[in-house]
């Protein structure tokens, strides 16, 4: 009997110690789930944007608006054309501008490039947050040339969307 002193409290520790880690992996789980759908809210919320900026293009049409929406410089002094009557550059400037302040409210950043590599002058609409950002260059871009080819650059937080 004196033999078996102290098993009992070996054995309740040992217990609580796989209890424990089982406990910490479960919290990983859930950190590791909420960060999944955290990411995922924001691809939607970062496509919503791209699509709403890829239809506006599309409606505005005009050759020389196109250019204007490729311009990374917030026009905040732009008359606004949901109560105004605008030319086609001017709601370019207003399109781009509205979607840029939008976007930022959101902590994403908005750019409208053309694709790398692509024929016709195409244009790619770039939608990141965190820490990337949406050029085509540099460690914290969205995406990397190599060759003929675009991709997005290994850890990024960002979309592209190809338009025209």
């Amino acid at each position: 009997m004196k033999s078996q002193q102290g098993v009992g409290l070996v054995e309740v520790l040992v217990a609580l110690l796989l209890v424990s880690i089982a406990v910490l992996g479960f919290v990983a789980l859930q950190y590791r789930a909420a960060e999944a759908g955290n990411e995922a809210s924001s691809r939607v919320i970062a496509s919503e944007i791209a699509r709403d900026i890829a239809e506006k293009i599309r409606i505005n049409g005009s050759k020389n608006a196109i250019k204007i929406y490729t311009q990374q410089t917030t026009d905040t002094s732009s008359k606004n054309c949901n109560t105004e009557t605008c030319t086609d550059i001017q709601k370019a400037r207003f399109d781009l501008s509205e979607s840029q302040a939008y976007a930022a409210n959101l902590g994403m950043q908005v750019a409208v490039n053309e694709c790398p590599n692509t024929p016709n002058q195409r244009r790619c609409i770039y939608v990141a947050w965190d820490k990337t950002d949406t050029t085509n260059m540099g460690a914290s871009s969205c995406t990397e040339t190599v060759g003929n080819t675009f991709h997005y650059r290994a850890g990024s937080t960002c979309i592209v969307m190809e338009v025209m």
